[in-house]
């Protein structure tokens, strides 16, 4: 760095390791020598619109782009007057070093305080001035289709065929949507406080600018890796199946799972696949781990649940707190426990003096979510909320038709019980017979516990 770079920047590059500031301080010139532009003068000293456009242009739309030039022109570095920083506008001059410095390190390093300006005026706005709702919700449908974009092109996908899953430009803006719902506007407008509040709270503001930014312009941070926004999804077979998730949703629903669910996802049933059967559906999930169930209704409603333990048939209340129901469509939503009572999960099959079916939260006869064991038909019933996960009514009609159903396994599979009070002398047959032509006598055999199969 040399001696007329201000305070300002030199703060900055400080929060890189030792490292990483070459690579931080190069990138300058990296993306001037990667354009076809960087022939006059000029470029040599300011970072111009189309050489960004040129190094981002498989990640971002020009919009984008364009959102990510004005907060960078936007930096102030405390540089003195005269200095050759560019101080009006992006078209007049240009980015200095400086201003890319402190941009990078305020994206990747800073804090919502550091954050919220940027936003701002990626958004539309000026740094200390206001945007609307409508206006972050434009920035966040740019930034998610990047994000996606880099997923699909960068060779991100963990398993995943978004040829074989639903509507993505549809998930962009429900994506956008939910995340924007979570604003908390001043008189109808977002000024800077209300920004900084928002980043804080919504962690994936901040998560999908740094990748955006990382991906966009080749910044490799080794101390920094990529969080993944997918989980790893297991072999499926995607010749026949239409998946109910579309990747944006699926980026919602992956960071709702509790910690530790890092393992691959394994399609365990789907009516594409395995038709119209309650009892094929039992047999799927049953003991199986924690996994999600999807619904899609004749209405065109899309919800589920996420089951935190493996599904066991029994006339009682199953599961625990980290249970949630939610809605992929009209809208993204998650409804976690609200604490009134602990009707997590519900299983039963066979019974005549209790329910058979599927159920999660409420009670019986008004669950936050039902299939019933007469395959086809359900119900969402909450008056006005469901006192379990507190979600409103997640599908088209109170009483509805079944339409696709689809169970995904979202942790490691269990130990089988079974297998775990297995002798190894019923493992290996081979073993019982020699024991015995060596005469050997088996003292426990009389001593285990009995077959607790019917």
């Amino acid at each position: 760095m040399g001696n007329t770079d201000s305070v300002v920047v030199q703060q900055r590059l400080a929060r890189f390791r030792l490292e990483e500031q070459p690579v931080v301080e190069g990138l300058f010139e990296k993306l001037q020598q990667g354009s076809s532009s960087a022939t006059t003068g000029k470029t040599k000293t300011f970072l111009e619109l189309d050489t960004l456009k040129h190094a981002m242009a498989d990640v971002a739309s020009e919009q984008m782009v364009r959102r990510v030039y004005a907060a960078m022109a936007s930096m102030s570095t405390g540089a003195a007057a005269g200095s050759g920083e560019a101080t009006g506008t992006a078209a007049e001059a240009g980015v200095s070093h400086g201003q890319l410095l402190v941009f990078l390190a305020d994206v990747l390093r800073g804090t919502a305080e550091e954050r919220a300006p940027i936003v701002m005026v990626m958004a539309g706005g000026s740094q200390t001035g206001v945007v609307t709702c409508d206006q972050v919700s434009e920035f966040l449908q740019d930034l998610v289709t990047a994000v996606v974009q880099i997923l699909t092109r960068r060779g991100r996908l963990k398993g995943w065929e978004p040829d074989h899953m639903g509507d993505c430009s549809l998930g962009v803006k429900l994506l956008a949507e939910q995340m924007c719902s979570e604003l908390k506007p001043s008189d109808g407008v977002c000024n800077l406080s209300v920004l900084e509040d928002w980043i804080f709270h919504v962690s994936q503001v901040a998560v999908y600018l740094d990748l955006l930014i990382s991906e966009g312009l080749g910044v490799a941070l080794s101390s920094q890796p990529p969080p993944p926004l997918l989980p790893p999804c297991q072999v499926a077979p995607w010749g026949k199946l239409r998946c109910l998730l579309d990747l944006p949703s699926l980026m919602f629903l992956t960071p709702q799972l509790p910690e530790g669910l890092s393992s691959p996802w394994r399609l365990l049933f789907s009516t594409q696949l395995h038709g119209e059967s309650f009892s094929r559906v039992v047999g799927s999930c049953q003991r199986k781990g924690p996994s999600l169930l999807l619904v899609r209704d004749t209405k065109g409603h899309v919800f589920g649940g996420f089951a935190s333990q493996s599904w066991d048939i029994k006339p009682q209340f199953q599961g625990d707190s980290r249970c949630f129901l939610f809605s992929v469509f009209p809208s993204l939503r998650v409804y976690t426990c609200t604490g009134y009572n602990d009707h997590y999960m519900y299983l039963n099959q066979g019974q005549q003096t209790m329910p058979n079916g599927l159920g999660m939260g409420g009670q019986h006869g008004y669950f936050g979510l039902w299939l019933d064991s007469d395959f086809g038909r359900g119900h969402s019933r909450a008056r006005p909320r469901c006192t379990t996960y507190g979600s409103p009514q997640l599908s088209g009609e109170e009483d509805f038709i079944l339409d696709q159903l689809e169970i995904w396994a979202v942790g490691k599979p269990p130990q089988d019980p079974d297998q775990e009070k297995r002798s190894i002398l019923d493992v290996d047959p081979e073993a019982q017979a020699l024991m015995e032509i060596v005469g050997k006598t088996m003292h426990s055999q009389g001593l285990r516990e009995p077959d607790d199969q019917s």
